[in-house]
């Protein structure tokens, strides 16, 4: 072989080497995007993508879900706490753009997704032992569903919570039809439909959390949390109720719905969308014309297939309204409005879905329905 020929070829085999000694280097450097640790007697969740406010995709679930049962049935440890790294977001969502590609193309993950999303959520609202979510930043949809069906769900001062799917064309899933009409009066309702952003203790006085501890104190509350010893629900419930005390932060100020809970009350029982939008023009105060002009600018179809699963959702168990949601789901993924609203608000940003139909009107009760009939063989089952 020519000395050219070797040169060539040491040359070619040192460049694929670096390559690879770069390409170990980059995947080691990529951090996973969940942590599970047990630290003292806890086994802790820290969702871990904060460059997109810890988006919650079908492999981070795929992650959770046998830890999360692992943890339960075992010994070693007492309590599961989950939490969000990066100080912005506990979970900002479920990663929508991937779903909208997969349900376009007719891949699978559209289906996979939500099925095991909310497997895991009915995990978390069966879990045996104290499950703990310490939402300390922005909550909103998968994100909710990542903590609201635990037994304790700590807001901070930097929590932002949403059920914002009316404005894409979906409906407030991830348990949405459970935990929401079981909020006080018409409240739940209210936030389903319009995707009212709560802040800070108001997401405790709504009765979404169950405490309100300000963020510096997180961490405090976090060391002792897994250092208690074979802690029952009680203990726990009794270490939080002691960062709560020492909490006073905007706790002069009223829950920010307060002076309209009554007219909220008032204006949302009816027994048809369209018979609240009424009620909304008819009311015609300027908190009735805000919410008739953001209702005017959400999906039509999202908007009645919600009312149909809040009221439902009333009377049923968790797993019965997460099959309920996931017939939802697969409906939502075969209609138009669901890809349209990802392009308006997500993709192109234009705010400006053309939603089909386009009025309450034109959705007949029988396209309702088919949103809410049997999958067959497709359900979902536990």
């Amino acid at each position: 072989m020519s000395l050219t020929v070797l040169t060539a070829a040491y040359r070619l085999r040192s460049v694929g080497r670096l390559q690879r000694i770069q390409g170990h280097m980059m995947s080691s450097q990529v951090e996973p995007e969940i942590l599970l640790e047990k630290v003292g007697n806890a086994g802790v969740i820290t969702i871990n993508r904060p460059k997109v406010l810890n988006a919650l995709n079908l492999t981070m679930i795929r992650q959770i879900y046998p830890q999360l049962k692992n943890w339960e049935s075992g010994n070693e440890t007492d309590i599961v706490i989950i939490k969000g790294a990066g100080g912005k977001a506990f979970c900002a969502g479920g990663d929508i753009r991937a779903v909208t590609e997969a349900g376009k193309a007719g891949d699978p993950l559209a289906e996979d997704f939500f099925r095991e999303e909310y497997i895991l959520n009915n995990a978390i609202g069966t879990c045996r032992k104290p499950y703990i979510a310490l939402i300390d930043g922005i909550t909103m949809g998968g994100g909710v569903g990542l903590s609201v069906h635990g037994r304790f769900r700590v807001a901070t001062e930097k929590t932002l919570f949403a059920m914002p799917e009316t404005a894409i064309g979906l409906f407030p899933d991830v348990g949405g039809g459970f935990f929401l009409p079981r909020l006080r009066g018409k409240l739940g309702l209210f936030l389903a439909l319009t995707g009212f952003r709560l802040k800070g203790r108001d997401v405790q006085r709504a009765g979404v959390a169950t405490h309100f501890v300000e963020s510096k104190k997180i961490a405090d509350l976090e060391s002792e949390l897994v250092d208690l010893k074979s802690p029952s629900a009680q203990d726990v419930s009794r270490l939080l109720d002691t960062y709560q005390n020492q909490s006073s932060l905007d706790s002069e100020k009223p829950f920010v719905l307060d002076k309209h809970m009554s007219d909220i009350d008032r204006l949302f029982s009816s027994s048809s969308v369209e018979g609240i939008v009424q009620n909304l023009k008819a009311d015609g105060s300027e908190f009735a014309n805000k919410q008739a002009q953001i209702l005017s600018k959400m999906s039509p179809t999202s908007l009645k297939i919600t009312y149909r699963q809040l009221q439902a959702g009333a009377t049923l168990s968790l797993q019965d309204v997460l099959v309920m949601e996931y017939r939802l789901s697969q409906a939502c993924m075969r209609g138009n409005d669901f890809y349209e609203g990802v392009r308006a608000v997500l993709v192109d940003k234009d705010q400006n879905p053309k939603w089909n139909p386009s009025t309450l009107e034109e959705v007949s009760e029988q396209a309702v329905d088919q949103c809410f009939s049997s999958l067959g063989e497709k359900e979902l089952t536990f």
